[in-house]
């Protein structure tokens, strides 16, 4: 009798489904950050919190989403070309108000790739050198503006379009440097 309830408090323990993982510091961060600036505009704009009107502001939201915030709207369902429809796994849980993290942690689950974006390191422009960046990052600042450097053939070319559109683009960095 003993063995038996011993057998069977082994077996109860065994399909006790574990706590979920909480997510690590900085771990989702594109995840959190996109569902953290959505959820306060819904609040801010008194959108009504069920899932159809979320889902329709998400999928409004994700069209002037770019970089890493456009690919985490593809992986959810939020494009146009998305393969997958997962986006009832986001408006759901935020109709009820769940906190971002609980929402991203959910993702993960689903699919892994969304905790896999991270954004890009920033580059301070008031301090780096431009002649010593790569083109490939020469270009990135240019695309991030949403510009481009039709005509550039040599790496002088981009850094004069950049210094040429840094006071439009980023002000602060133009006024601080004392290269230009």
């Amino acid at each position: 009798m003993l063995r038996l309830s011993g057998l069977s408090v082994a077996l109860a323990l065994a399909l006790v489904p574990a706590p979920a993982e909480a997510l690590k510091e900085g771990e989702c961060e594109v995840c959190v950050n996109f569902l953290g600036k959505f959820y306060q505009s819904l609040k801010d704009n008194d959108v009504k919190f069920n899932s159809a009107d979320i889902e329709d502001t998400l999928v409004k939201s994700c069209k002037d989403a770019k970089g890493k915030e456009n690919r985490f709207c593809y992986y959810i369902g939020a494009t146009s070309d998305a393969a997958t429809k997962i986006i009832n796994e986001v408006s759901k849980p935020l109709s009820y108000h769940v906190p971002v993290e609980k929402v991203c942690e959910k993702l993960k689950k689903k699919d892994s790739q969304i905790c896999e974006l991270k954004y890009d390191k920033q580059l301070d422009l008031t301090t780096v050198d431009l002649k010593k960046l790569k083109v490939k990052d020469l270009k990135k600042i240019l695309e991030e503006w949403g510009e481009s450097c039709k005509g550039c053939a040599e790496k002088s070319d981009f850094i004069r379009k950049i210094t040429e559109l840094m006071p439009k683009y980023a002000p602060v960095a133009a006024k601080a440097r004392t290269d230009l």
